[in-house]
């Protein structure tokens, strides 16, 4: 049925007295109007008209016609927003990680980042787009991406593998949802480490019927525990290169354990390598994945806290035998990430960029990590106890005394200070007590003092109470 205007006229004045349309909008011109809906001109230059008559809208000749900016509205209602019900925990996470504050956990040093560069790129990319880039991207990722990746984990990480087995992802929730819908069956058993990444821990609960964990001591995954409870594990989830949170290693013996378990028991690594390019006192060390002659490692990895978390960009190593159950599952479950991001970051790495980049943020990441620590030594010299790591991007301040981690890290949370009580990362009652900190974009030694002095009081006397 045509539009009449007086169709017209009512639909643009229920939007600007319900608000769709505010005071100051430019309205669509009367030949994009009539063009869009597909009626005479005249009729919408008679509904615009009355419009104008009445007050709701303003011609103003070569500028076009707007709603009218002086227009008085009636106060709109407001609609109750319905409170998000989920646990307590969770909400808590998702505030510390999304909302703007200091020592947040997982942010690169957004201040060191090379943007004149990145924009380079990416106008070089734009222009560069082509037809065929156009149409639906490759599912398992922009081949160049998946070439440059590959070339990179054999440099820096020691990794044997080809484009072949790369597979880009959206992120770390994609990497480990695709993994499972890949290769489990319903009633697998999954191991993961206590404590652990609290968001794979959501993520686990949610999708995963058998789920255990196994501790981790100041060796990482306590393998002798793993074998003696859960040899029948289908798939173990570790951070080998520095543990979440608690930043320690996986000890070279505890390593060829793991990968001998899994091979005589035809189980899966998953390898969430997510910071393994920031170690201060030693070289970069190997992947768990470098020394997997069997195969038996699926290795996760992000360009979330090298480059930046809004790329959305991380990718993964599908064993040589798992191709095809990877690309099944992916046509069913996965949308293939946007091609434009690909090719930007494709050049960021073939160029060279990268790897200058990792070279000046673990210079910068060093130095901020001791303003960190010698900030914690001046204001709290008894409170807090840090054991120093070869790398990461944060520090835990474990508490001298006492267990309410998570009251007084709302303390400092209250300042604007998003750190994380370390005892929510746990799933057992034996439990450590501390504050996990960011440092990456800690600016200054005086920086650091300021911000740690918005709550010396408060912690003082929370600890004295």
């Amino acid at each position: 049925m045509r539009l009449g205007y007086r169709d017209i006229y009512e639909r643009y004045r229920h939007n600007i007295l319900s608000g769709l349309l505010r005071p100051g909008d430019k309205v669509p011109s009367v030949r994009v109007l009539a063009d869009e809906l597909e009626v005479a001109r005249k009729t919408v230059e008679t509904a615009y008209a009355i419009l104008v008559g009445e007050g709701y809208l303003v011609s103003q000749g070569a500028k076009g016609t707007r709603v009218n900016p002086d227009l008085l509205l009636p106060k709109k209602a407001e609609c109750p927003v319905q409170a998000w019900t989920a646990d307590t925990q969770l909400r808590s996470m998702v505030d510390v990680r999304d909302r703007e504050g200091y020592f947040r956990l997982g942010i690169p040093a957004l201040d060191a980042f090379p943007y004149k560069k990145w924009l380079l790129l990416s106008g070089k990319a734009v222009r560069a787009m082509s037809a065929k880039e156009m149409t639906n991207p490759p599912l398992m990722g922009y081949p160049p991406l998946r070439e440059a990746i590959a070339r990179y984990l054999s440099v820096s990480r020691g990794l044997t593998c080809t484009a072949e087995h790369i597979y880009i992802t959206g992120g770390y929730r994609n990497n480990l949802t695709l993994i499972l819908d890949a290769l489990a069956t319903r009633g697998d058993k999954v191991v993961i480490e206590n404590p652990g990444y609290i968001f794979g821990q959501q993520l686990l609960r949610k999708k995963v019927e058998n789920l255990h964990y196994a501790p981790v001591d100041k060796q990482g995954l306590n393998v002798d525990y793993l074998l003696k409870y859960h040899s029948d594990a289908r798939f173990v989830c570790i951070t080998p290169s520095h543990h979440s949170p608690l930043a320690v290693t996986l000890s070279l013996p505890r390593k060829r354990q793991l990968l001998e378990w899994a091979n005589a028991n035809n189980a899966w690594i998953i390898e969430d390598d997510y910071d393994g390019e920031f170690h201060y006192t030693r070289k970069v060390l190997p992947a768990l994945k470098s020394i997997d002659n069997e195969d038996r490692v699926i290795y996760m990895g992000t360009f979330s806290k090298t480059v930046m978390p809004a790329l959305r960009i991380s990718y993964l190593v599908m064993p040589r035998t798992t191709l095809n159950a990877f690309h099944e599952a992916g046509e069913i479950t996965e949308s293939a990430q946007p091609v434009l991001t690909q090719k930007i970051v494709a050049n960021f790495l073939a160029e060279g960029h990268f790897f200058r980049h990792l070279k000046k943020m673990r210079t910068l990441y060093q130095q901020r990590r001791q303003m960190a620590l010698d900030a914690l030594s001046l204001v709290f010299p008894d409170l807090f106890d840090v054991e120093v790591n070869d790398g990461g991007m944060h520090i835990i301040a474990f508490l001298r005394h006492g267990t309410e981690d998570v009251h007084l890290a709302k303390i400092w949370q209250n300042a604007q200070l998003k750190v994380s009580p370390l005892s929510e990362w746990y799933n057992s009652p034996e439990k450590r007590y501390g504050l996990i900190m960011g440092y990456t974009n800690i600016h200054s030694s005086e920086e650091a003092v300021a911000l740690l002095q918005r709550v010396a009081k408060e912690t003082r006397e929370w600890f004295k109470a």
